[in-house]
């Protein structure tokens, strides 16, 4: 692969928020990817979400039951939202076995899903140690940003 084709990429990355690049032309490939400072989320208009407010600014705790979008209620807990826009997966590879399962007890940092955005696939981890009691999305579902995906409790709960 051509120098500066690999340049023009990292330039590409260094102006997008896109965190990884993968590219394959024949038996050649190249990854680039940057790991940075989780950066402070921009609130997406008020009208665009029907979830609580705090969901947008990141995972929240809910000391009562809330509704969804779809008015279902949401379990008592810390909930894990969305980071961004994409496609909602529970496992590593299309019937593969999910990352978490209702009943599971998690640790901070350990991959609770995939969101799929533009053909690149962001995992996303836990924040919050506890047992899942709630797994608010179905899997290939789209997802919307700020939308509450897991509820996770804590263990003395």
């Amino acid at each position: 692969m051509d120098i500066r084709k690999v340049k023009k990429l990292i330039d590409l990355l260094d102006t997008s928020n896109v965190d990884e690049i993968e590219i394959h032309e024949g038996e050649e490939s190249v990854r680039i990817s940057r790991h940075r400072p989780p950066a402070l989320p921009m609130a997406p208009p008020a009208a665009a979400l029907a979830v609580p407010a705090q969901a947008a600014e990141g995972p929240v705790r809910t000391d009562t039951p809330a509704a969804d979008a779809d008015g279902e209620q949401i379990p008592a807990g810390h909930i894990i939202t969305s980071p961004m826009v994409g496609t909602f997966y529970q496992a590593p590879s299309p019937g593969g076995k999910p990352f978490v399962e209702v009943g599971q007890r998690v640790q901070v940092s350990d991959t609770v899903c995939i969101i799929e955005a533009m053909k690149i696939l962001n995992q996303i981890e836990a924040d919050h140690a506890g047992v899942i009691s709630a797994i608010l999305v179905e899997n290939g579902q789209p997802v919307e940003y700020g939308q509450p995906l897991f509820v996770i409790r804590d263990d003395d709960a």
